[in-house]
Formats: C-alpha cells, structure tokens, sequence
C-alpha cells in the first residue's frame, strides 16, 4: 500500500487530474448537500407551522366547548322559562287569590333570569325593533301605519344568545307597509 502511494506521489500527470474530479466532486457534493439542508430547514418551518395551527385550533375547540357546554341544557330550559312567563301573562293581578301564587311564580322567574344572566344567557325581545333575520323569525306580517316596515310588531316568543351566538331565535310578527287599495270602478271611468 505505501508502494501504491508512493507510484501516485511520482507520477505528477495523475494527481492535478484526481484533484479537479475531486474538486468539481466536492462542489457538486457541497451543492446537494446545501439543497438538501434548504429543504430540510424549509420543512422544519413547516412543522412548526403546522404544529402551531393544531396547537391554537385545540385551544379555540376547548374554548368553544368551554363557552357552550351548556348549550343543550340551557336550550332544554327555555320552555320552562317561557311556561313562567304565560302563566303571568295569564293571570289576574287583581285577583287576591292568585296573589301570592303570582308573587311565587314572579319570583322564581326572577331567580332563573339571574341565573341565567350568570351564565351569558341573555333573552332576545326584539318589540319594536327591526327585523333582524340571524335573531328574529318571522311567523307572519302585519300591516301596520304605526311603525316603519320591517319593524317587529308582537313578539311569541322571546329568543335567547348563549355567549353572544343564538340558541334559539326569538318568533315574531313583522310589519308591512299598508298596501294601497286597488282603483275602484268609478276611479277607472
């Protein structure tokens, strides 16, 4: 082997040759490797990336969750809310006999409205207000001189946001703007 490195040493012609295939070698080497690693850092950044998405969507799902884990029992109490409310409506505050199941029913309303107030849930009651369709449900229209078309008239039934998104949209009758008579037939002639 050191004779093998010794006929190399002497033979000058050879070396300057195994020198620049070495050389243009090493460059084209260095130039794979240099792409190699831009690649590598590129789909580094990528990961990292990605990794941030899947780490703030997960916070925004728990949050979400959070928020409206008591979307399904809240939505499952508002016919309990809104018996409360016709039964009031129903009864005569005049009548002595009803006044203390009056004053009962008042105030158990009372408690679930705070209650649910704690809790970011806030009734929707639209009365004169105008029709807005991502709250508002329209059950009929109404001619009216009174309010501007498009204005709720009667409110069925209130609807309710769950921290600020709608749980369930409030029922209402609409105006419209008094349609004109048609021309009679003494107007045509």
């Amino acid at each position: 082997m050191a004779e093998e490195q010794t006929l190399d040493n002497q033979n000058p012609e050879a070396s300057p040759a195994a020198e620049a295939v070495s050389s243009d070698e090493f460059v084209a080497r260095v130039q794979a490797l240099e792409e190699q690693l831009a690649a590598a850092q590129d789909q580094s950044l990528r990961v990292a990336a990605d990794l941030q998405n899947v780490r703030r969507r997960a916070e925004q799902d728990v949050e979400k969750a959070r928020k409206f884990a008591l979307e399904k029992f809240a939505g499952d109490l508002l016919p309990v809310i809104d018996s409360l409310e016709r039964g009031l409506e129903l009864s005569n505050p005049d009548d002595e006999a009803l006044k203390s199941v009056r004053e009962g029913i008042e105030l158990t309303l009372k408690l679930f409205h705070d209650t649910l107030k704690r809790y970011q849930l806030e009734a929707v009651d639209p009365h004169g207000a105008p029709f807005n369709p991502e709250h508002h449900q329209a059950m009929a229209m109404q001619e009216s001189t009174h309010v501007e078309p498009g204005s709720v008239l009667k409110v069925f039934q209130k609807g309710y946001l769950l921290n600020g998104r709608l749980l369930r949209p409030a029922m209402v009758v609409v105006s419209k703007a008094p349609e004109e008579a048609p021309p009679s037939i003494d107007e045509q002639a």
